[in-house]
């Protein structure tokens, strides 16, 4: 379950994703029922395949190998925010490279499941919810978001993602979770606030 990564969090360092933690950069573009849209800065992912969604725990704990110095240079690098499981067709977990480096910058990762992505600029829609991101939250969420975006007539481009921003100890009503989708072209008149490619 998602919870034993979240416990691996705190054994691995009582430090990484603290409220200071460094997060991609992006740009709101507007809101539509309740979703949020968008704009990522290109940026680069540690991403490692998931034999399943509930392997999560093997997952992070390849990822945190790479960061803490199982890589060719034992090279640590900063935790960011937030940790994104690709939920479909096939099950991902991702770290997102602090802003600072570029592909050249990072060194190899040692385990040869973990592999660096470089990441382009793009638009995606949100849905944010709290408490635990347990596996019935994390469908309905995810159904609520698709069936907007639908509704709307907006594409959706490639599979939803759960992102979780926050350590195993902050309470369930603090913590911040986002079910994320990559989208097309927005329809005109749709959003609320300013979409500036529209």
């Amino acid at each position: 379950m998602r919870i034993f990564y979240l416990l691996l969090i705190t054994l691995l360092s009582p430090h990484i994703m603290a409220e200071t933690t460094e997060e991609p950069a992006f740009t709101t573009l507007g809101t539509v029922d309740g979703v949020e849209l968008r704009r990522y800065a290109p940026g680069i992912q540690a991403r490692t395949p998931l034999e399943h969604s509930g392997q999560t725990n093997a997952g992070f704990r390849r990822l945190a190998g790479f960061i803490f110095g199982g890589n060719d240079r034992d090279m640590e690098i900063a935790m960011t925010a937030p940790v994104e499981e690709t939920l479909e067709p096939e099950p991902t977990m991702a770290f997102t490279m602090p802003g600072e480096y570029r592909m050249e910058d990072l060194p190899a990762p040692d385990d040869s499941e973990v592999e660096l992505v470089e990441m382009p600029a793009r638009t995606v829609a949100v849905l944010a919810f709290s408490g635990w991101a347990t596996g019935g939250k994390v469908a309905d969420r995810t159904k609520e978001l698709l069936e907007t975006l639908q509704v709307r007539g907006i594409e959706v481009v490639g599979p939803p993602s759960l992102n979780q921003y926050n350590p195993p100890w902050t309470p369930p009503f603090m913590r911040r979770n986002e079910i994320m989708v990559g989208v097309g072209a927005i329809p005109a008149g749709i959003v609320d606030g300013d979409y500036p490619d529209r």
